[in-house]
């Protein structure tokens, strides 16, 4: 079973200094069909303007993960992180018992695009924790790149939950195959470009839950990148 969730359905919000789509509930936005899909809770597309951001706010019991498309997001937070997150980086921060943190566009002149994740974690009241690591793009390129599993194999970053996400880049004609263990699910995210996913075809900002297939075949309609998550 194959559902696709379009771009044009998701939530939306203009702010001025941020443009924000959301795949879930979020913030103002509430449908009680899109809550998240089994431990995938937000996806979030955010476009924030120069030297515009997101001042101390808290968070606590959630895996957060950052995801840069364009420009340079900059974080600090109550562990004493301070950091620059760029194209190819990946940010992983563990909330559990609480912290409090800032993201900003590190530019003064180009706005900064990223994809904001949140996953739900397997148990509550962990001691927080932060990580970020760089994956280049030669690594991604018609491949399924691991970028977050919970035993940080292959150099991924760590998330406290039975989830695995891979990152892809893919040019017109390219393709990558994920194999779906039984009784597992997944759900892809199109971050740019356009793909063919098993006959469907899904433009940038589209999402898909997956359930009941053993083989997801991604095709590349145009330059595109896209983030797959394997769920239990």
């Amino acid at each position: 079973m194959l559902l696709i969730r379009k771009a044009t359905e998701r939530g939306h919000a203009d702010h001025g200094w941020l443009n924000t789509y959301h795949t879930f509930s979020f913030a103002g936005y509430y449908d009680q069909k899109q809550m998240g899909f089994r431990e995938l809770r937000v996806i979030n597309e955010d476009r924030v303007q120069p030297k515009e951001g997101f001042p101390t706010h808290p968070h606590r019991d959630m895996e957060i993960v950052t995801y840069v498309l364009e420009g340079a997001l900059e974080h600090k937070d109550s562990m004493g992180n301070g950091s620059v997150i760029r194209p190819g980086e990946v940010q992983r921060m563990s909330a559990g018992t609480g912290i409090t943190h800032s993201e900003f566009n590190h530019s003064g002149s180009e706005p900064v695009h990223f994809l904001q994740i949140w996953i739900l974690p397997e148990k509550k009241g962990v001691t927080p924790g932060y990580e970020q690591t760089f994956f280049p793009d030669e690594e991604k390129r018609k491949n399924l790149r691991l970028i977050a599993s919970p035993d940080g194999r292959n150099g991924s970053v760590t998330i406290k939950q039975d989830v695995n996400l891979y990152a892809a880049l893919l040019e017109a004609g390219e393709e990558v195959i994920h194999h779906v263990p039984k009784h597992r699910h997944a759900w892809l995210q199109v971050a740019r470009g356009s793909v063919e996913m098993n006959g469907h075809h899904l433009e940038a900002g589209d999402g898909a839950a997956v359930s009941d297939e053993s083989q997801l075949l991604v095709t590349g309609r145009e330059k595109a990148e896209v983030l797959l998550f394997d769920l239990a």
